[in-house]
């Protein structure tokens, strides 16, 4: 017997039912992440955004986060596009867009491809691999590569390739729709 028959005869490589549902618990909290961040920037929840900094009381999603930036070769270019329309526009439609993908199990491959790029531009400007910041300061940094931007869109390609839209999620009705049908990249 081979190793590969041997792989599947126990269960190795196999994707069954326990684990779509594991997969499914997953891609539901990893939608609720991005759907939460959304609603706290929007309403000013007092977690990482307060009330009088909320979108709709005309404070910026990204001006805090983008102009504190204190670290990095793009440190400049993010400050001067932190508190921008357009960047609080494509930030928050992003946040939504991603979140209701991913917690819906629709155009989880788009979501991966959008929300990989999203989170590579705050871990670009996070820039782990830095020790101090511009002023000297330590950075706090852990890791100089992997950190938590990189884990999500690590698990945000998971989901799309595993089909994890399928269980718990609207995967299988959103493939079958006519719009989706011959567009595979919006699946």
């Amino acid at each position: 017997m081979s190793i590969k028959e041997k792989a599947s005869e126990s269960g190795v490589g196999r994707i069954t039912g326990v684990t779509t549902r594991w997969l499914a618990v997953l891609r539901i909290s990893t939608g609720l992440v991005f759907l939460w961040a959304f609603a706290d920037k929007l309403f000013g929840l007092g977690y990482a955004t307060p009330a009088a900094r909320a979108w709709i009381a005309g404070g910026s999603p990204t001006k805090g986060f983008l102009a504190g930036v204190k670290v990095g070769p793009f440190q400049d270019l993010f400050h001067g596009i932190a508190g921008a329309w357009w960047a609080d526009w494509l930030f928050m439609a992003g946040l939504l867009g991603i979140g209701l993908a991913v917690t819906l199990g629709i155009g989880l491959r788009l979501a991966a491809v959008t929300g990989s790029v999203m989170l590579l531009l705050m871990w670009a400007a996070e820039w782990p691999p830095a020790q101090t910041t511009a002023t000297g300061q330590p950075s706090g940094s852990t890791n100089p590569l992997i950190d938590y931007h990189v884990i999500y869109a690590l698990v945000l390609v998971v989901l799309a390739v595993t089909t994890a839209g399928n269980t718990w999620g609207l995967g299988r009705h959103w493939v079958r729709t006519a719009l989706v049908f011959d567009r595979r990249w919006l699946r």
